[in-house]
């Protein structure tokens, strides 16, 4: 395939594509061309689209690769879509996928010691927007299920991978949390 029409034909995957794609699924469709070629024809994708100050850009997210407005114009797409409903996660939704995000593979009961609150409700919720899943059991009496992150959380947040999660000791010594970090928890004299 010539090197033009390879461009224009990633180009064409990533703009009909509503969610991240994978190079092994680019690959399928470019009859298995090699993957460093087509890792190699993105990236030039992406450095067109930033030189030329384009309002479309190329991320990789969640394992994939997805075309997304430029962040440079989010002003303008603010405005036009400025009566457009998102809907939003709540508070404690959002705490919650915070623990199993960075504790996972956490159990409920751990994720309800930490909140101390029941979270039937936001678990459920979590689980139906497919931000989380069951990935196991613990080792434990009862055998209870673990929690852990999905690649629709990744997406969600647009992360390449968990590792681009804040660390959590700079996150909580920047609010002036003593931490202990033999354990990973809170020291004990700290008082909301």
């Amino acid at each position: 395939m010539a090197e033009n029409n390879l461009k224009s034909a990633i180009e064409a995957m990533l703009f009909s594509s509503e969610r991240p794609i994978a190079i092994e699924q680019m690959r399928n469709a470019l009859d298995n061309m090699e993957p460093t070629e087509i890792r190699k024809t993105i990236e030039e994708l992406k450095a067109e689209y930033t030189q030329s100050n384009r309002g479309i850009s190329v991320v990789e997210i969640a394992g994939g690769f997805q075309m997304i407005a430029s962040p440079n114009f989010a002003p303008f797409l603010r405005k036009l879509y400025k009566g457009r409903h998102l809907e939003r996660l709540s508070k404690p939704a959002l705490e919650t996928l915070a623990i199993i995000a960075y504790k996972q593979p956490v159990t409920r009961l751990e994720i309800e010691l930490l909140r101390n609150v029941n979270i039937d409700g936001v678990m459920k919720h979590l689980l139906d927007k497919n931000l989380i899943r069951v990935s196991g059991r613990k080792k434990a009496p009862g055998r209870p299920f673990v929690f852990g992150t999905t690649k629709q959380f990744l997406e969600y947040f647009g992360l390449k991978s968990l590792e681009e999660l804040p660390k959590i000791e700079n996150f909580l010594e920047n609010k002036g949390v003593p931490l202990d970090l033999s354990n990973g928890v809170l020291k004990e004299n700290y008082q909301k």
